[in-house]
């Protein structure tokens, strides 16, 4: 009798679970409001008594389904008006100690629970826009865009609108208030928006969401509910702007008669963003000043490849999830270094004064949005001013210009159009226009990405055509192609990937984009099984195997082979019931044909096989302390035996809720490296087995004097010395022989040293005061000898370029000014 209850009790059981995944969106009626207000996280206005209620809410992590238990339930309430909608809600807590809370910045995250919005106003289950609010009022949003893996969420978009929250002794309350400008929505008169809540309770790790999510389904938007009847919403004219003034000192020991150490400039100009219509915004940046952000985690380079970069610069990461979509726009190039900077047609007698590092940009202005059928739209475009090399006669001490990088537009254009079923197609050009006999780029791409009604099989793909005008003596047009397909299972508790990618010879999108490498044909297969409901120890676990292999698309010279690579890997991990994160990796390499370390074309390198191993353990980050640990190796197999180590350790230290520390370290041991060392001549390239040793440390601060201003401080240092051992000629079958001529020392050491240290005041809603000073040191020799700690002490003590600057941004808006005036 006892095992039949058991049974029955299973089968009750799994009936639940397959009617919550299955059952059909919740629902909220909208309710319009006349009512004032205050916004003080007091839900306490008698209007907030008859607001339409979202209960109910169902854990997606760590226990799937599982409904809130009755002492920390969670209530929101919405209502809207002429000018924007309202949110407010109680998130109940056992008592106050329960509530995780950490002053940490605006899109800071932290260790903090949260309560978040999410509205998705076309419900195409593809765009949407989160709203974010923790129990110390401070703010995260949002905009959530495609991916391949469902949604992906771009915080680096920032939207002006109202929050406020009480702590109270068994849990928290808030209040938001989201204008409609803040908002893009179509133009019907009725409208039904897709929506859900999500709540984290950071010291259980759990999280619900009104709505019930299933974590085997592809993408969160999918799984939405509904706000129906919204009536006569009319974004009000959407008219703000940015002015800005900002001041900058800089100190430099140049030792050199006649150079002042110190120079100064002052600032202005302003960010403006016009609302077109109900759907698209335009944003323009004028005379942008960009001197305050990060300091880029610069390294010794040693691949044949360029370094990307991240984006600091908030005009081009906000906002840009259109112009991202096949991966042919990378923003860095606008403002980057002038085309002609290292390739100056000087004679002899002439000597480089002054060279620009960087392109000055003019102005940029960029358009997005979409349309009730799901049409978006994206238009980006940039100018940038001639840069100019001075150049010194030695002999007449003479001083002229010699242009480095012409008048240049750059601009990309983006048409999506959304679909059924989470899909879309879309069409991506990107084009670069230089003044003068420089050549043009331009780069065209079609793609689609569709799924089927279940939104479980997933087929996709691209191409793309690229053109580069007026190149060379006699202004040729050089054409190429480049092409993807990729076929999987997005849904379930099985999902795999099968891809394959090609480019013929002559095709790039360099000039726009960032780009490694063209003449290559290849296809991988990623597969993947997960459990999302815990059992023994685990809250979740993950394995996956991956398989990759590579060939060029067309041989090259008399070279009588065409494959490149192939590797394949397994890899796992795990978030234990104890809130930490585990996993592992082993792989293994085949022989290769490195086409690309020898820097020169039609030669190539013979690599030997390799096996890899990781490890890696994350404690869990609601404590007060918390550490990440990696430690990854890969042996070479064959005569010279290499062996490399990543190793990788991070500490994070919460004082209290306004202060906290990181530490990172990480050691970079490469012993009996081959790699390329010179180019002698066309018939000579020279590699070398080397000993390399990298370290490179992190320091970050902050504290939050409250939730509108607080200081950060970050420190690092990054140390990379490169000692050769042996010689070796490149030989034309891929082969290396021991150098019987070359006398060259390629030994290498670099210092990078850095300091940001930053404080911010938030004075009113999209109002910034910003104090900023930077530190930077840069040391390079070939002295190879040195250890760490007097390598450390020869940097500090190098010149350094200190940097000093103070910026005020203000924010403006047309409808607020309108009525301060009436």
């Amino acid at each position: 009798m006892t095992k039949r209850l058991t049974l029955i009790a299973f089968l009750y059981l799994q009936a639940l679970a397959v009617f919550a995944q299955k059952a059909a969106p919740k629902e909220l009626k909208a309710k319009r409001t006349t009512a004032v207000i205050k916004i003080d996280g007091l839900i306490d206005e008698p209007a907030w008594k008859d607001a339409p209620a979202a209960l109910d809410y169902t854990e997606f992590r760590p226990v799937p389904f599982r409904k809130e238990d009755a002492d920390t339930k969670t209530e929101v309430y919405t209502l809207y008006n002429d000018e924007g909608i309202y949110f407010g809600g109680y998130i109940h807590e056992r008592s106050k100690d329960s509530i995780a809370s950490e002053l940490k910045g605006r899109d800071g995250f932290g260790t903090n629970d949260f309560i978040g919005i999410i509205i998705d106003t076309y419900k195409d289950h593809i765009n949407g826009f989160e709203y974010f609010v923790t129990p110390l009022n401070e703010q995260w949003d949002a905009k959530v865009a495609p991916s391949n893996n469902g949604n992906d969420e771009d915080f680096s978009w920032n939207a002006v609108w109202q929050s406020g929250t009480v702590i109270h002794n068994d849990g928290w309350s808030f209040e938001m208030f989201i204008p409609y400008s803040a908002i893009r929505f179509g133009k019907n008169p009725i409208q039904d928006w897709g929506i859900n809540i999500t709540r984290r309770r950071q010291k259980t790790g759990q999280q619900v969401t009104w709505n019930p999510v299933d974590v085997n389904v592809n993408g969160f938007l999918t799984q939405e509910g509904y706000l129906k009847g919204l009536e006569n919403v009319k974004p009000p004219l959407r008219l703000q702007f940015s002015p800005y003034f900002s001041v900058y000192a800089n100190h430099y020991p140049y030792h050199q008669t006649g150079v002042k150490n110190w120079s100064s400039k002052i600032n202005g100009g302003m960010d403006v963003k016009y609302g077109i219509n109900q759907a698209f915004t335009l944003d323009m940046t004028l005379i942008p000043d960009f001197g305050q952000v990060q300091s880029d985690n610069r390294v010794l380079n040693l691949t044949p490849f360029e370094v990307q970069y991240n984006e600091n610069r908030t005009f081009f990461k906000e906002g840009t999830e259109l112009f991202s979509k096949g991966n042919l726009f990378y923003s860095r190039r606008i403002g980057g270094s002038p085309i002609h900077a290292y390739d100056l047609p000087l004679t002899a007698n002439q000597t480089i004064i002054k060279n620009p590092t960087e392109s000055k940009l003019i102005n940029a202005t960029k358009i997005s949005g979409r349309t009730q059928s799901g049409l978006g739209i994206g238009i980006l475009n940039a100018i940038t001013s001639p840069q100019y090399a001075t150049i010194e006669d030695n002999s007449t001490k003479e001083q002229f210009k010699m242009q480095t990088d012409p008048l240049t537009n750059y601009n990309v254009l983006v048409l999506d159009q959304t679909m059924k079923h989470n899909s879309s197609v879309s069409l991506v050009n990107t084009n670069v226009w230089r003044s003068g006999k420089d050549y043009d780029a331009n780069v065209t791409a079609g793609l689609f990405d569709l799924n089927d009604k279940k939104n479980t099989w997933n087929l996709g793909g691209k191409f793309a055509n690229s053109n580069l005008f007026g190149v060379g003596s006699n202004s040729k047009t050089v054409s190429g192609y480049s092409g993807n397909l990729y076929f999987g299972k997005t849904s379930g508790r099985w999902v795999f990937n099968l891809y394959q990618e090609f480019a013929d010879t002559k095709y790039t999108h360099n000039d726009l984009g960032y780009f490694t490498n063209n003449n290559y044909i290849s296809r991988s297969f990623w597969i993947q099984h997960k459990w999302t409901k815990p059992h023994g120890i685990y809250n979740q676990l993950r394995i996956n195997f991956n398989a990759f292999n590579s060939g060029l698309f067309s041989r090259i010279g008399d070279i009588d082979t065409k494959h490149q690579s192939t590797n394949f890997n397994v890899n796992a991990n795990m978030q234990s019931k104890k809130l930490f994160w585990a996993g592992f990796f082993i792989g293994a390499n085949m022989k290769e044909n490195d086409f690309y370390e020898p820097r020169n074309a039609g030669w190539y390198f013979k690599r030997g096989a390799s096996v890899a191993i990781d490890a890696w353990f994350e404690s869990n980050g609601a404590k007060k302390y918390s550490f990440y640990a990696e430690v990854f190796n890969r042996r070479t197999i064959n005569f010279y035996n290499g062996n490399f180590f990543d190793i990788n350790f991070q500490q994070n230290y919460r004082v209290n809720k306004k202060l906290s520390f990181s530490y990172f370290l990480g050691y970079y041991p490469r012993f009996n490296n081959i790699g390329f060392a010179e180019t002698v001549s066309s018939s000579q390239i020279v590699f070398g087995k080397r000993d390399r040793s990298t370290v490179e440390s992190i320091f970050n601060s902050k504290y939050n004097f409250t939730n509108k201003q607080g200081i950060t401080f970050r420190l690092r240092h990054y140390w990379s010395k490169v000692e050769y051992k042996q010689y070796f000629d490149l030989q034309q079958d891929g082969t290396i022989k021991p150098s019987a001529t070359y006398t060259g020392n390629a030994n290498d050491n670099v210092n990078i040293f850095n300091i940001d240290m930053v404080y911010t005041w938030q004075f009113a809603p999209g109002s910034f005061l910003n104090a900023v000073w930077k530190n930077a040191i840069f040391t390079q020799n070939s002295n190879t000898k040195s250890g760490y700690f007097k390598n450390f002490g020869n940097t500090v003590e190098s010149d350094q370029n200190n940097n000093f600057s103070l910026k005020v941004i203000y924010f403006l808006d047309y409808l607020q000014l309108k009525r301060h005036k009436h």
